[in-house]
């Protein structure tokens, strides 16, 4: 299969899922591509991943960084979720979870290099890199309930600050 059969076929899983569910999750990270031909190289940047779909319902797309796939996706479908139904999260805003699914407090961050993220998103959209839709990068407190800009916070490089990551 040639890289833009590939690419096409994405692209067509991308907007049915949209379709079916209302958002789509890219995952990134694990020294891992699913792209014909490609050659997994090794990753000192933390996995991540972010929602594609919910800039169609005039919402901010939704990024979370250091967590694995499993709980990517319950993030993100939890929260993608409240906004498909009307929600709006804010920026500075402090959501929680209940303590079985997921024991850590987040707080929704603007995110300034968007167009240096959310790659598929964009291409999704049709936007350049330069006029990137919006994100909304999820932070997370540690077992602690510290966050990045807490003095003590466990492990700083599994959430680098919004504006200091690209993909």
């Amino acid at each position: 299969m040639d890289v833009q059969a590939w690419a096409d076929q994405v692209d067509a899983q991308i907007t049915a899922t949209i379709r079916r569910k209302g958002w789509y999750i890219t995952y990134i990270g694990g020294g891992t591509c699913s792209r014909p031909g490609c050659e997994p190289e090794p990753d000192d940047r933390p996995p991540f991943a972010y929602t594609i779909g919910l800039f169609g319902l005039n919402h901010p797309e939704l990024l979370v960084i250091g967590v694995g796939k499993e709980v990517a996706a319950g993030v993100l479908d939890t929260l993608a979720g409240h906004v498909k139904h009307g929600g709006n999260l804010m920026s500075g805003s402090m959501i929680t979870f209940d303590k079985d699914i997921w024991p850590h407090r987040i707080v929704p961050e603007e995110v300034p290099n968007p167009g240096d993220i959310v790659l598929w998103a964009n291409d999704f959209y049709q936007r350049p890199p330069e006029q990137s839709l919006p994100v909304l990068q999820l932070t997370y407190d540690d077992s602690a309930g510290r966050f990045p800009w807490d003095e003590g916070f466990a492990d700083p490089e599994s959430q680098p600050r919004p504006g200091t990551f690209a993909a």
